[in-house]
């Protein structure tokens, strides 16, 4: 069963310096039925003015990873942690018992466009870490991409949860295909551009919730897209 999140049915915010995209409840936006998929809570679409930011602020019992698209996202945390995030990597904050940090747009000129992705992790209480790995480049075709998964390691970041992470960059008429193990769900965003799923049409900003189905089909329309794929165990 696939389940169609459209786009412009988010929860939408506009503060001036952020524009945001809520694809499941947040902050001031509530929606019963759209709380999460498994242990995947949040699917923030941000866009941050330059010289803007999220200042100092925590978090606790949360894996939080943030995945750029356009511009540059500068985080610092209570671990002494300071770094860049671009297009072509990926950063997993474990909040763990607690930890502050940081989110900016360093650039003077250029927005930051980034997803910002919440998981529930598996074991409450552990210790805040921080980790930041460059993606290999898309290969002939874009196709999923491991990015995110327990074990981390080998160009990805560790979860502490059940959760694998995909990306893809399909060029239009390109595909590429997921197959499930059986009662795994699984969650489709579309970053940016156009694509078929399964038969069912997706573009910018759209969501797709899946349960009961042992292989997912990508294909790419128009200019091409790309896409986040979260292949999540079943939910409470």
């Amino acid at each position: 069963m696939i389940t169609l999140r459209p786009a412009q049915e988010r929860g939408h915010a506009n503060h001036g310096w952020l524009d945001s995209w809520h694809s499941f409840s947040f902050a001031d936006y509530f929606d019963p039925a759209h709380m999460g998929w498994g242990p995947l809570r949040v699917i923030n679409d941000d866009t941050v003015a330059p010289d803007q930011g999220f200042s100092t602020h925590g978090h606790r019992d949360m894996e939080i990873i943030s995945y750029v698209l356009d511009g540059a996202l500068e985080h610092r945390d209570s671990l002494g942690t300071g770094s860049v995030i671009r297009p072509g990597e990926v950063q997993r904050m474990s909040a763990g018992r607690g930890i502050l940090h940081s989110e900016y747009n360093p650039s003077s000129v250029e927005p930051v466009h980034f997803l910002q992705i919440w998981i529930e992790p598996a074991v409450r209480g552990i210790a805040p870490d921080y980790e930041q790995v460059a993606l290999a480049p898309p290969g002939e075709g874009g196709g999923l991409q491991l990015v995110a998964s327990p074990q981390g390691g080998n160009g990805t970041v560790r979860l502490h949860q059940d959760v694998r992470l995909y990306a893809a960059h399909l060029g239009g008429g390109q595909s590429d295909s997921l197959s499930l193990l059986p009662g795994r769900l699984a969650y489709v965003h579309v970053a940016r551009g156009s694509l078929v799923l399964n038969g069912l049409a997706l573009g910018d900003g759209d969501g797709a919730r899946i349960g009961d189905e042992s292989l997912l089909e990508l294909s790419a329309t128009g200019t091409g897209a790309e896409v986040l794929v979260f292949d999540l165990p079943p939910g409470d």
